[in-house]
């Protein structure tokens, strides 16, 4: 069906007058086929957790702050800000000619009713906590106030007041994230869960959405009641999702897409000799990790996950599966944060033969060995990498005793069965920052997190992130405490960061405006295209 799709745009004309079924003007439209490694879940801005869906929620909303095409802060729906001089009061002014894909005016009233809408326990937001550092807003999640108490207030249609805890230096970054998006009550109310239905989806971002076919493609089209119209370059964005990697190279090849958001790492040399600088690798802001199942026995043992974790071999990883195009990892917050020394694993200076030796003792003391071996299972999601990376592991760990099972699912079955605290041992994950900060790295793994997959819970390194937080008004003191946050977080072992992430991206000469950075954020905004 895709196919009929692509080469109905490209040769719209011919089939206008074949069949009527195009516009005279077809033949201009600017149409950007947009490969992605995943399938989003949802398009609710409040129910989704993954990149994925960040990709295309950054097209269909926009927050008050938004990012450009290097990732820098830019003014959304709000066209300006200001904050009290003890750093917790923010006062938005929107913008007047901001208005929803329905022509409605967005107002102040959108976000408080958004905001609210986020924190309701009743909506099951995994980034309900992101809103945390708002007055209230915690005790609101759970169901401890009412959603009328939280430190947010419209003063007038288009002035916002949102009132913090506490100074939050990344609270502006924050705010670009999907869960910061305001939606549309009219329309919620109207239609229930029907609202985010192509053609229903009431959004304020650059496009709206048009059509979804699961697992083939999903199509947004310029919102011409967008403030920025006039400088949107892209008529139509298909997001077309690609598990396999290898197919998605054969499907950029035959141009049927102008870029895809990873590569199958094995394939990378010759993939660089044959598209040259049509390959774009580089350092960003993402930890891959393995979540491990801290309140499940036997993996309730500090002991056994840290043997494990010393065990695997993350040069070989980093060098032989991914080909160097991702680094080894012994921190959840990754090098690259200014003013932050990330907490290493303490073995992490050590040969890999003596972690390797280390590992061995301590599981021949709790009873394991290859005459009575530690069965584990990894799960992971659809992909050559991830698939690659959990082989390697498994035989890593099988001359220390360790049987290790892989169980495969496509990726909104593999997040869906984390985000519902599933029974499980180990399982593949990763995380993107969503700002700039240590924070958004630490902040996924404290108890009431719903991306807490491996369910770690202590009161350790919840204390230290509460000192954190309190110490927003002194940057640098904060720093050290999220440090010190993060080496309880290493010791214990709450989860087992493998590798640092690049980004893996392919991109067409046809684009302009696709600019690499830290964050690997693309808005479709601002990029264009060659007819």
């Amino acid at each position: 069906m895709l196919k009929t799709m692509l080469k109905a745009t490209v040769f719209a004309t011919t089939l206008a007058l074949a069949s009527g079924a195009f516009h005279s003007a077809a033949f201009a439209e600017v149409v950007y086929n947009r490969g992605s490694a995943a399938e989003p879940e949802t398009v609710d801005p409040h129910k989704t957790s993954t990149v994925y869906e960040a990709h295309v929620l950054r097209d269909l909303f926009e927050g008050l702050v938004m990012q450009d095409a290097k990732a820098d802060l830019i003014p959304g729906a709000a066209e300006s800000w200001t904050i009290s001089d003890d750093g917790k009061t923010y006062t938005f002014k929107l913008r007047k000619d901001a208005v929803w894909s329905d022509g409605s005016p967005v107002t102040a009233d959108d976000f408080v009713y958004a905001f609210r809408r986020l924190e309701d326990p009743a909506t099951g937001a995994e980034y309900a906590s992101m809103l945390y550092p708002v007055v209230k807003a915690e005790d609101v999640n759970k169901g401890k106030a009412k959603p009328e108490e939280m430190g947010i207030k419209a003063i007038d249609p288009l002035t916002l007041e949102v009132k913090l805890n506490a100074p939050t230096p990344y609270f502006l970054e924050m705010l670009t994230h999907q869960a910061a998006y305001p939606v549309n009550k009219a329309s919620i109310e109207k239609l229930g869960a029907e609202w985010v239905k192509p053609g229903k989806l009431v959004s304020n971002g650059a496009y709206t959405l048009a059509e979804w076919v699961p697992n083939d493609h999903i199509k947004m089209v310029k919102n011409p009641k967008f403030h920025d119209a006039a400088n949107v370059k892209i008529d139509v964005v298909n997001f077309i999702p690609t598990e396999d990697r290898s197919s998605a190279m054969k499907r950029f090849e035959a141009g049927e897409m102008d870029s895809y958001d990873d590569l199958p790492t094995e394939q990378l040399p010759d993939l660089k000799a044959k598209f040259g600088d049509q390959i774009r690798v580089a350092p960003y802001l993402g930890t891959y990790y393995y979540a491990i199942k801290t309140d499940k026995k036997p993996w309730d043992n500090v002991e056994l996950r840290n043997a494990i974790s010393e065990a695997i071999d993350r040069d070989f990883l980093a060098e032989k599966v991914w080909n160097n195009s991702m680094f080894p990892g012994y921190s959840m917050v990754p090098p690259g944060i200014k003013g932050y020394t990330p907490a290493m694993a303490k073995f992490a200076e050590k040969s890999q033969i003596d972690r390797e030796d280390e590992a061995k003792k301590v599981l021949e003391k709790l009873g394991y060995g290859p005459s009575n071996p530690l069965k584990m299972e990894i799960r992971y999601n659809t992909s050559e990498n991830h698939k690659n990376t959990a082989v390697a592991i498994q035989e890593q760990l099988k001359p220390l005793g360790i049987e290790v099972t892989l169980l495969n699912t496509d990726t909104k079955t593999h997040y869906g069965y984390l985000e519902q605290k599933g029974d499980y041992d180990v399982a593949r994950a990763a995380w993107i920052a969503d700002y700039q900060d240590p924070e958004t790295f630490l902040g996924i793994t404290r108890k009431d997190s719903g991306n807490n997959y491996s369910s770690y819970n202590s009161p350790k390194f919840e204390e230290a992130m509460n000192k954190a937080a309190a110490a927003g008004g002194n940057p640098e003191e904060r720093m050290k405490l999220l440090s010190e946050a993060e080496r309880v977080l290493i010791d214990e072992v709450g989860q087992i960061p493998l590798l640092y992430y690049s980004f893996h991206n392919i991109v067409s000469p046809k684009l302009h405006g696709f600019e690499d950075n830290v964050m690997d954020v693309h808005p479709s905004r601002f990029i264009s295209k060659d007819q």
